[in-house]
């Protein structure tokens, strides 16, 4: 039996589980899924411990993704980015950010062309995973962040990219195609990053947070005639990309779909 998983802190409300072993059964495999909760700053010894175990592959979330990418071999998409969120234990560890896969794979999923302008809300790790994503892919980029020295230090590392604050939202997305919002704003809470007045009907609106699946991001997009992709889209391919980086198969999507929306919904 194959073991794979995710380490993490917290992680018990993960709803990965469900969803790759969803996939697992669809294709046949001798596989199961579960969770670890390291303590911070024992990833070495983790990641020796997984591999001495003979795990086959690891996710990996809160607070570790930095902490991974300095400690494995990294494709270069994931050391661009900085950060790490799949793992494969091949010939020793190999690091892969699935995330940046997970933004452009959703809104392809939703038909969205990835030309002309994205505007890329938090610098975080999702952020950077968003913004490299989409220069990537061709579009251009703005980095938009609370705190402006860290919109910078991103949009230095992305080509071409430029950056600013919260307060320049309205002139940024004035001409924009994409937006993902890629910070937490809106997680359990009926906040948005973006206020109202600045979207358009012409946007693509990615939002990286899950639950609710509807946010008040997204519920004013919609109210302005915007194409609307909710975070479970982007969990979901993220989790996709990590899949078929593990098995070399293809993923059934349909069903990890199906699996993780009835983990949400639970």
């Amino acid at each position: 039996m194959q073991v794979f998983g995710l380490i993490g802190n917290p992680v018990g409300h993960s709803v990965s589980p469900p969803m790759h072993e969803a996939a697992y059964e669809v294709r046949g495999l001798d596989a199961r899924y579960v969770t670890f909760e390291p303590e911070p700053g024992s990833i070495e010894r983790v990641l020796a411990g997984a591999d001495a175990l003979g795990i086959a592959g690891l996710n990996v979330t809160i607070p570790f993704k930095e902490d991974v990418a300095s400690a494995v071999d990294t494709d270069p998409l994931a050391g661009r980015i900085g950060a790490v969120n799949t793992v494969a234990f091949e010939d020793g560890p190999t690091g892969y950010n699935t995330d940046a896969a997970g933004v452009v794979r959703a809104l392809e999923h939703h038909d969205v062309t990835l030309s002309g302008r994205a505007v890329v809300v938090g610098a975080g790790g999702a952020g950077r995973a968003a913004a490299f994503a989409l220069a990537d892919a061709g579009m251009d980029v703005h980095v938009a962040n609370r705190t402006v020295e860290r919109a910078e230090t991103l949009a230095a590392a992305v080509p071409e990219a430029s950056s600013g604050g919260l307060d320049g939202l309205a002139d940024a997305l004035s001409d924009a195609d994409v937006l993902v919002n890629a910070t937490s704003v809106g997680m359990e809470s009926d906040e948005t990053p973006v206020p109202k007045a600045a979207l358009h009907a012409d946007l693509a609106v990615l939002d990286a947070v899950y639950a609710p699946l509807e946010t008040r991001l997204l519920a004013d997009a919609a109210e302005v005639g915007a194409t609307t992709v909710d975070g479970a889209w982007m969990l979901l391919f993220q989790g996709v990309e990590a899949f078929e980086i593990w098995t070399g198969r293809d993923a059934p999507v349909d069903a990890m779909n199906e699996a993780l929306r009835d983990a949400l919904s639970s």
